[in-house]
């Protein structure tokens, strides 16, 4: 005897079937999200090729470069498969040879055809505190390489990790070679600071000494009572109270110090 399921069962099932189908339905035929290239007055898309006449360094390594998976092999509109689809139409640049500068979209003086894609960046870039990139006195370009093999921009030049050393080109003091390292550095600036913006001093991706306490467990020590904060050996209970632990007159060399291995100056 098969036993039959009750009616709302049998129509929860086919509400849920039909959902389902159109879900994937629509999946299935939504086009993906079009950026549409930059304009520039009275001009008109020539292609890769006329770019790479005068651009030939760049030319060959973009293929390398993360933003080359982004071309289009058959794009929607004009400007989608080439240079142009961050630049804008070329001609004008190409017809005005040397002096065309004005005549094409350089993100490296205006980033408004990087935040086309990276809204985020452009979100953080208006947080209370933030790289003056909006106010003109910074660029993308500075930290990074829109061609290269590795966008994060390295300056070289000083014995470091590759993670720091976009910063190191104007955070010399804070980036110098020490003695007694802090090990956050070797993990980038990024653990500690948000590049873009933050709401936090100093770029901070979290404020006073909760940003410390991420890395630096809290060990009670033995018969603590209860309430206190241990780190390591030391009770730092009454320390803490007196602001973030690079404030309140004891690790005053948090980047590093060449004398003291617990950065107290």
């Amino acid at each position: 005897m098969v036993k039959m399921l009750p009616w709302f069962s049998v129509a929860a099932l086919t509400l849920g079937a039909g959902t389902v189908a159109l879900l994937l339905n629509s999946c299935s035929t939504a086009g993906r999200a079009v950026v549409v290239p930059p304009k520039i007055e009275g001009a008109t898309f020539v292609g890769d090729k006329a770019c790479a006449d005068c651009h030939g360094r760049i030319t060959r390594i973009f293929p390398a470069s993360p933003h080359a998976r982004l071309r289009l092999e058959y794009g929607q509109m004009a400007g989608q498969n080439s240079c142009e689809s961050c630049h804008g139409p070329g001609s004008k640049h190409v017809a005005a040879g040397a002096g065309g500068t004005n005549f094409i979209v350089n993100p490296g003086k205006d980033p408004a055809a990087c935040f086309q894609c990276h809204l985020d960046a452009q979100a953080e870039f208006h947080l209370p505190q933030h790289h003056p990139v909006l106010e003109g006195k910074m660029n993308c370009v500075q930290c990074h390489d829109p061609h290269g093999q590795d966008i994060m921009k390295a300056a070289g030049g000083l014995a470091m990790a590759r993670l720091n050393e976009s910063c190191s080109q104007c955070h010399q003091a804070q980036t110098k070679p020490v003695v007694f390292e802090h090990p956050a550095l070797r993990e980038g600036c990024g653990a500690c600071h948000n590049p873009h913006g933050s709401v936090n001093p100093k770029l901070l991706t979290v404020r006073d000494s909760n940003l410390c306490l991420r890395c630096h467990a809290q060990v009670p020590g033995p018969l603590a009572p209860p309430g206190t904060l241990y780190i390591g050996n030391v009770n730092h209970t009454t320390f803490i109270r007196f602001g973030a632990c690079w404030t309140a007159g004891c690790h005053t060399a948090v980047h590093g110090s060449n004398t003291q291995p617990y950065y107290l100056y």
